[in-house]
C-alpha cells in the first residue's frame, strides 16, 4: 500500500477556496487555535503519578509543550519528522523534487507519516522509561500496565490535536503553527513569571506566607520588607530578560543587502537580503533540543540505574556531562552570596558549549537545506537577476556569495548562541533559547503580515504595524 493510500484514510485540514485570505479571516483563526492550546496546556493527563519530566523547562519551551497535560509531546514529533526529512532530502539520500507540486506533495505526505510515526514514538517513550508514570500504587499490578496504555493513549491523543492544530494555522492562520506555539508558550511563561500575583502552588501570594511568581510583585514586596538581596535578584531577572530582548529584535533586523539587476531590463533592480542570522532559528533549536535531551536521557537512566551521562540530587544535577550542559545561576549566586570562582569557569564552558553547537549546527543546516552559495546562486539566476558589473554567469554569482554567507553562517550562530548563554547565566524570566526563538517567531510573523495584509487592517491596528 502507498504512503499516499495510507494518508487517505487520515483526515485532513481542507485549504481555503480562495488564494488569499482576510486579514480577520486569518486573525480569527488564530485565536481560536491559540485559545485551544492555552486550555489544553492546563488539562492533566488521567491516572498520572510521577511527574520527572517536569524539571525538563527547557525542553517544554522547546517543544511548546506543557509536561504532565495532554500536551505533553507539544510539537516534537512534528519537528523531529521535519528534521529528519529535511536532512535525508538535503544530503540527498532521499530524492524529491520540491519545485515540483507533485515533489511538495508527496514530501508533506511523507512528513506527516513520519510524524505520525514519532507521536506513537514519543508517547510510548515517554510513558514506559518513567518520564510520565502512572500512580505508584498501583506498580507491580496488572493495572499499572493498563494505566502506562491510557497514559500513552492520551499523549497519542495530544500528539494528534497538536498535529491538526498546527494544519489549521499552516492554511488558515498566520505564520507557521510550529512557531506560533512556541512563541506562544514563551510569552506565557514571560507574562506569568513577570506579572503574576500568585504563588507556586496557584493560590493568591500576598497574605499567604509564600513570595509571589511575577519577579515585579517580588521587587516591590522585598523593598516594602527591607529585602535588598530579593529585590536584587528579582531586578536582575527583569533587566536581564529586556537586555536580551533589545539585543535579540536590534541582530534580528541586521542584514547585508546584495544589490541585483535584470538582465534584460535596463534600470531595474533590487536588493537579495542576507539576514545576519542567516540560518535563522534553527541553529538554537537544535542546539538546546541536544541539550536538553542529554539532561533528559541522563535523568531517565539515572532512574535505571545506569548514570553515564551524569548524576542528579532532587532537581540539580551535580555530576557528569549533564552538570556542564546545564546552566549556573551566576548572578543569583553573587547576590546571595554564593558565589565561588568554580561557577565562573562553568558559565564559561556553557557559553562556549552553546556558542560552538550553534556554529556547527548552522553551517550543518545552511549545508544541507539549500541555503548555501550554491543553491543561492541558483535561484537568483532562475529569477532572471544578476550583479550589475558582473557577467551573467552562476560560478561568479556563487564565488560573490561565498564571502557572505559563510561568514554570516559562523557570526550568526556565534550571536545566537553567546545571547542563549548570556539569558541562562544571567538568570532571565525565561531560558535564553525560548527568548530568541520568540523575538525571531515573532519577528518574522510582524513582517509577513505588514507585506501581506497591510491595506486589510483596522486603521489603528495599521498605523501600530508601521503603515
Amino acid at each position: 500500500m502507498g504512503i499516499d493510500k495510507i494518508l487517505s484514510f487520515l483526515p485532513e485540514v481542507v485549504r481555503p477556496e480562495q488564494k488569499k485570505l482576510e486579514f480577520k479571516e486569518k486573525l480569527k483563526w488564530t485565536l481560536i487555535i491559540l485559545f485551544g492550546f492555552y486550555v489544553l496546556s492546563v488539562v492533566p493527563l488521567f491516572g498520572l503519578g510521577e511527574n520527572a519530566l517536569s524539571q525538563f523547562e527547557q525542553l517544554s519551551i522547546i517543544l511548546g509543550a506543557s509536561f504532565g497535560s495532554i500536551l505533553s509531546l507539544g510539537i516534537g514529533p512534528i519537528v523531529t519528522a521535519s528534521i529528519v526529512l529535511q536532512l535525508l532530502t538535503g544530503s540527498g539520500i532521499l530524492k524529491i523534487d520540491q519545485t515540483s507540486p507533485e515533489g511538495r506533495a508527496k514530501f508533506q505526505s511523507l512528513n506527516k507519516l513520519m510524524t505520525i510515526f514519532f507521536i506513537i514514538f514519543e508517547a510510548a517513550i515517554y510513558v514506559f522509561m518513567g518520564g510520565l508514570a502512572p500512580a505508584v500504587i498501583l506498580k507491580g499490578t496488572p493495572n499499572y500496565l493498563y494505566m502506562q496504555l491510557i497514559l500513552t493513549a492520551q499523549l497519542i491523543v495530544g500528539g494528534f490535536l497538536i498535529l491538526y492544530m498546527s494544519e489549521v494555522i499552516d492554511k488558515w492562520g498566520f505564520g507557521s503553527g510550529i512557531s506560533l506555539f512556541i512563541a506562544a508558550g514563551v510569552a506565557s511563561e514571560l507574562v506569568i513569571r513577570a506579572l503574576s500575583p500568585l504563588n507556586s502552588i496557584g493560590a493568591w501570594a500576598f497574605g499567604s506566607g509564600q513570595p509571589p511568581v511575577g519577579a515585579l510583585w517580588v521587587f516591590i514586596t522585598s523593598l516594602i520588607e527591607g529585602d535588598p538581596s530579593g529585590a536584587a535578584l528579582a531586578l536582575s531577572a527583569i533587566l536581564a530578560t529586556l537586555v536580551v530582548l533589545v539585543i535579540s529584535v536590534y541582530v534580528q533586523a541586521m542584514k547585508v543587502e546584495i544589490p541585483l539587476s535584470f538582465g534584460k531590463v535596463r534600470g531595474y533592480g533590487l536588493r537579495w537580503p542576507l539576514n545576519f542570522l542567516y540560518t535563522s532559528n534553527i541553529p538554537v533549536i537544535l542546539v538546546a533540543a541536544l541539550l536538553a535531551n542529554i539532561q533528559l536521557w541522563a535523568r531517565l537512566l539515572q532512574n535505571l540505574g545506569h548514570p553515564f551521562l551524569g548524576t542528579f540530587v532532587g532537581q540539580s544535577p551535580v555530576s557528569g556531562l549533564v552538570l556542564w550542559v546545564t546552566n549556573p545561576q551566576l548572578v543569583s549566586n553573587i547576590i546571595t552570596g554564593a558565589f565561588v570562582w568554580a561557577d565562573l569557569l562553568h558559565a564559561l564552558i556553557y557559553a562556549l558549549i552553546l556558542m560552538l553547537g550553534a556554529v556547527i549546527f548552522s553551517v550543518f543546516w545552511m549545508q544541507t537545506a539549500g541555503m548555501d552559495a550554491k543553491a543561492q546562486a541558483k535561484n537568483i539566476m532562475a529569477s532572471g537577476l544578476q550583479i550589475p558589473g558582473f557577467r551573467r554567469d552562476e560560478r561568479i554569482l556563487e564565488r560573490i556569495l561565498n564571502r557572505y554567507i559563510l561568514p554570516l553562517t559562523i557570526m550568526g550562530g556565534i550571536t545566537v548562541g553567546l545571547l542563549a548563554a548570556s539569558a541562562d547565566v544571567l538568570g532571565a524570566l525565561s531560558r535564553g533559547t525560548g527568548i530568541l526563538l520568540a523575538v525571531m517567531i515573532i519577528y518574522r510573523l510582524y513582517e509577513d503580515i505588514a507585506k501581506q495584509h497591510m491595506m486589510d487592517m483596522h486603521p489603528a491596528l495599521r498605523k501600530m504595524m508601521g503603515g
